[in-house]
């Protein structure tokens, strides 16, 4: 342990080699980058567990403390991350479990006593979605303790706590799930009206970025680092003009363009030209900067500034947009500019506020965003400081960039501690009289839930949404259950959206198409290849889970994950029914009945799994095989269990 300290303090250059190992406070931000986080600062606190409830936080225990900080440095040469804080946390619910257990707070005296007792301390803490993951890297600490012998008693350790299953779409829990992932309602209806009513800047730019964010799926950090000139203008195949914005999509996902659907466009080309009124300024105050970096921006009408050695506090005031004289100190103060007299004959010298006014560019500037190579003249959301403050002016030498914080707090994120949305300073609120809260990401979750119950396919949704696996497609699927039900209603009688008996409707039906749908199709819930419309308030299920030789299985063509489990499951049964064919050689009494019940299922899940897996079969078609009994007098089964053992061998 001691060797190892050793090392990650003196012979690692992870958050440079100046970093203080010593110090309680890391300031890594500018190693961890965080898009659209502006100047926020990435502070790493080596404080204990109980120090989150209380205003004067206490250090980490010692020795505790020093393997906190060497396996932080490590782990972030060996694994970069940019959650940083829940390694974090993970540490410091170590360290309070040794010394529940002990009384000493030495990491070589972990246990799967302490592991356990830790994690119960996090769980008790946290939601179960953050529990699990900080559980997950409470996992890493002790198999890296484990492989690197740092425990007096080595032992291997998994949590107990599991992923949170965000597949039922029943109850209250689902309900709760869905309230928090989606907009309400109201929010969505009065967004036109806010987007029409918005005059200040603030509110212009604001409901500009909800415009932008409801035309498309996008994570806000992607919004607020688009170029300024960012549309593109392309044909079509089929000769149309098509629109759309340069994308850099935030999670690992290649550069792309966003096509905008043609109903959105009127509304996306003019939040565009909104915002980039409202942030012309801003680009000329950098655009200065990039030419002029060691002289202040100065407007025309204040340029003769520059050849006056001293500055009045009439000047101050001019020159920092002041309302009043009396505003002047407190600027003088915060920008450290130290005046040379009092009273009267107040004055401060221009060269100390040109000095000070540079100092205050933002970090990293001319770049706003390194990675992309992203420049504050280029940007389209850089606005002059204060120029979003609802009560401050702006400050015509100085920029910024617009961040996250920003936009979640003007859609309503800190209505509860007092500070106004878009939508109450506009007069819009809940029907009940409660204020509106909106945060960027639920829009994100709307759009992809829209897709879903449209029928669009997993990989176009995971392209739309810029995103590199279309299996975190699902956190983002929030139709509930009569959604679905209603979506395979209508698609009973249609030859093109559904494929099986309830494609083909006899002629003579004695009842309308819906009626019809309804009567087949009373309910419906969830299941790990489809969906079942069985009416359990007629009867229990006969078949106990065997739905794939249920007449009630539904499945929708273009859900990814629901397909690789088929094809998992018919993979099983082909093996298993090879088993059972050797069974029946060999003689073993019974066999037999397994062999035909392992036919049938085989044969159904292959008929299935073609139909999933045809080209010609549109997604979000609805696929029903009908009653299994039609399958059992065919050789499809055998054939397809010879030519996968051949294929296999």
């Amino acid at each position: 342990m001691r060797a190892f300290i050793n090392v990650a303090r003196h012979h690692l250059a992870v958050f440079s080699t100046a970093l203080d190992f010593e110090s309680d406070v890391w300031d890594v931000t500018e190693f961890v980058h965080l898009r659209a986080k502006a100047n926020n600062r990435l502070r790493l606190l080596f404080i204990s567990w109980r120090s989150g409830l209380h205003l004067q936080p206490t250090s980490m225990a010692e020795p505790f403390k020093d393997f906190a900080k060497a396996y932080l440095r490590y782990m972030q040469g060996l694994r970069p991350s940019k959650i940083l804080t829940q390694r974090l946390v993970a540490l410091r619910a170590l360290e309070a479990a040794l010394i529940e257990a002990g009384g000493v707070a030495d990491a070589t005296m972990t246990t799967a006593f302490v592991l356990n007792r830790a994690t119960q301390m996090i769980a008790a803490r946290y939601a179960k979605g953050t529990a699990y993951r900080i559980s997950r890297h409470l996992e890493a600490i002790a198999d890296f303790m484990l492989k690197n012998h740092l425990m007096t008693v080595p032992c291997r350790w998994r949590t107990y706590l599991v992923r949170p299953n965000d597949s039922n779409r029943l109850g209250v829990e689902f309900d709760r799930r869905r309230r928090l992932k989606l907009p309400s309602q109201t929010a969505l209806d009065v967004l036109p009206m806010v987007f029409r009513a918005a005059i200040a800047p603030a509110d212009v730019i604001f409901s500009s970025v909800a415009a932008l964010l409801v035309s498309a799926p996008d994570r806000v950090s992607e919004v607020l680092t688009l170029d300024a000139n960012c549309e593109v203008y392309e044909k079509g195949l089929d000769g149309e003009s098509v629109y759309g914005l340069r994308w850099f999509p935030a999670k690992g996902a290649e550069p792309m363009v966003k096509w905008i659907i043609p109903s959105m466009v009127p509304v996306v080309k003019e939040a565009l030209a909104r915002i980039r009124i409202a942030t012309d300024a801003a680009r000329e105050v950098a655009r200065w900067y990039e030419s002029n970096p060691t002289k202040v921006y100065l407007p025309a009408e204040l340029e003769h500034f520059r050849s006056d050695t001293l500055l009045t506090k009439s000047d101050m005031a001019q020159l920092f947009n002041l309302s009043s004289e009396d505003s002047v100190n407190l600027t003088c103060k915060t920008f450290g500019i130290v005046p040379l007299a009092r009273g009267r004959n107040w004055h401060v010298r221009f060269y100390d506020v040109e000095k000070s006014l540079l100092r205050h560019l933002p970090a990293g500037f001319p770049y706003l965003d390194a990675e992309l190579g992203l420049l504050y003249s280029e940007a389209l959301f850089v606005v002059r400081r204060n120029e979003l403050h609802t009560q401050r002016s702006a400050n015509p030498c100085l920029i910024g960039a617009i961040t996250s914080n920003q936009v979640n707090s003007a859609l309503g994120g800190k209505v509860a501690h007092g500070c106004s949305s878009i939508f109450s300073r506009l007069g819009f609120f809940e029907e009940d009289g409660s204020p509106i809260r909106v945060s960027s990401h639920q829009f994100r979750h709307y759009l992809n839930t829209l897709a879903q119950m449209g029928g669009m396919s997993q990989l176009d949704i995971a392209k739309w949404s810029g995103r590199r696996d279309v299996r975190q497609n699902r956190a983002y699927d929030h139709m509930t259950t009569a959604q679905l039900l209603e979506r395979a209603r209508q698609a009973v009688g249609n030859g093109s959206d559904m494929f099986g008996p309830l494609a083909a409707l006899p002629e003579n039906l004695p009842v309308r198409r819906e009626e019809f749908s309804r009567l087949r199709m009373p309910t419906a819930h969830v299941t790990e290849i489809g969906f079942c419309i069985h009416d359990y308030t007629m009867s229990p299920c006969q078949l106990h889970r065997d739905c794939i030789r249920c007449d009630d299985l539904v499945c929708i063509k273009g859900d990814e994950l629901k397909t690789v489990r088929l094809q998992q499951a018919l993979e099983n049964t082909i093996d298993l029914l090879r088993k059972a064919e050797d069974a029946v050689k060999a003689g073993y009494v019974g066999s037999n009945r397994w062999y035909d019940h392992h036919k049938e299922a085989a044969a159904r899940l292959s008929q299935l799994h073609a139909v999933l897996i045809d080209p010609t079969v549109p997604d979000g078609a609805v696929v029903h095989l009908g009653a299994p009994k039609a399958l059992l007098h065919n050789d499809s089964a055998p054939n397809l269990l010879e030519n996968r053992c051949g294929a296999s061998e």
